[in-house]
């Protein structure tokens, strides 16, 4: 066996022996403050040492409390109800007091969701925020102040949109704590300076210029949505 050949089996089998590196997934986070003042970050949920009464704990990879850390969207207030450490798997009992100054009160404050669902499980869990894993790239993650009333915070809205020439069709839903959505009416959907309210069924229809446009919907009591982009022909 030639020299060359001998290297390059080497160099083979060592990969093949070497486990995958894992890399962090990459999800779009929204954070949206009492006001309605939203801040949208795409950032990788990395693992992230984090600063709790004294004590330096770590929010494990994948963890909606490490993306929102390594998000920087403003000071963060923590408190633990376990017994965080270095090692990510005793992190379970973290849990987000405050944001940017924002601080819980009484039975209102901090939640998150993935997806449209809210999350039943503290946001640096190592099983993750329904403990069947921890986040995959591409997932949304909305960070609200809820204002529990009823047994449930208020609904998120999301849009869809139809593109047509010279026009947008939107129809916007808000979603429970369980992830179920109804048609929501006077709803604002804007794109810049312009405007549409949502009907009964939730729809709504702007006369848009040919180019690329960023959509988002808002409503008063209700959490605004992501910003979709839409490009009409």
């Amino acid at each position: 066996m030639s020299r060359r050949a001998l290297v390059v089996g080497c160099l083979t089998a060592l990969l093949a022996a070497s486990p995958a590196v894992a890399v962090a997934p990459v999800v779009e986070q929204m954070v949206v403050f009492r006001d309605g003042d939203a801040v949208t970050r795409t950032v990788a949920a990395k693992q992230v040492r984090v600063r709790v009464g004294g004590r330096r704990c770590t929010a494990g990879e994948g963890t909606a409390l490490a993306a929102l850390v390594r998000s920087r969207v403003g000071r963060l207030g923590l408190r633990d109800f376990g017994s965080c450490s270095t090692r990510a798997r005793d992190s379970a009992g973290l849990f987000v007091s405050s944001i940017k100054g924002e601080r819980n009160r009484g039975q209102d404050g901090w939640v998150y969701k993935v997806g449209n669902r809210g999350a039943t499980a503290g946001a640096a869990d190592p099983g993750g925020a329904f403990g069947r894993g921890r986040l995959k790239r591409g997932q949304r993650v909305t960070w609200f102040f809820c204002r529990l009333r009823g047994g449930g915070c208020q609904r998120t809205l999301a849009l869809e949109a139809r593109r047509d020439p010279g026009t947008v069709s939107v129809t916007v839903r808000g979603y429970d704590d369980e992830g179920r959505g109804v048609p929501v009416q006077g709803a604002t959907v804007s794109a810049g300076s312009v405007t549409s309210l949502t009907g009964a069924d939730g729809r709504a229809t702007l006369a848009l210029s040919p180019g690329r446009h960023r959509l988002v919907a808002e409503k008063d009591g209700l959490v605004r949505s992501f910003a979709e982009r839409v490009v009409v022909p």
